[in-house]
């Protein structure tokens, strides 16, 4: 069953990366925020259309990896239609998810996270979890109107003199 489980992760995966949702230019766009993973090369635009305290609309662009890609997909599909407070729950009950503990996994409670739990799997590779973090940090920065460009990586730049946000 574990295998099957896995299995059907994967393709949910692979169908976020090869067919993103939500992904193109939002016209309409009250925040953005740009982010970046050196390491992997991946970039992420978020832009955010609100209604009151709403998501609105919700559009990613970028180029990365096919971890990014379906993050940023599902990412998109999960917050919109939420209020901030809302997303930024969900930020940290996924952010909880991949950078946990492996070993503990078998015990972490994620039914919340609906389709979002299939990058549980993520925390077993530490170089991936910020290919999947990546979209979550920038849309936290445009849900806060911080136009600062969001790194995976600390650098002299976002060591707290107003450069970048390091993940």
């Amino acid at each position: 069953m574990i295998s099957e489980l896995r299995e059907l992760y994967q393709e949910t995966i692979l169908d976020h990366s090869r067919k993103p949702r939500n992904f193109g230019e939002l016209p309409a766009a009250q925040y953005k925020a740009e982010g970046y993973n050196p390491l992997c090369g991946d970039r992420a635009t978020i832009a955010l259309a609100l209604e009151g305290d709403v998501i609105k609309d919700i559009r990613f662009k970028g180029a990365g990896c096919s971890i990014f890609t379906a993050s940023a997909s599902m990412m998109t599909e999960s917050v919109k239609g939420r209020t901030r407070s809302q997303a930024q729950a969900l930020f940290e009950r996924f952010h909880d998810l991949i950078t946990s503990d492996p070993s503990q996994a078998s015990g972490r409670s994620v039914p919340e996270l609906g389709k979002l739990a299939v990058f549980a799997g993520v925390s077993e590779f530490p170089v991936r979890v910020k290919c999947a973090a990546l979209a979550w940090h920038t849309l936290k920065a445009a849900l806060e109107g911080d136009p600062t460009p969001v790194s995976t990586e600390v650098s002299e730049s976002s060591s707290g003199d107003g450069g970048g946000h390091a993940l």
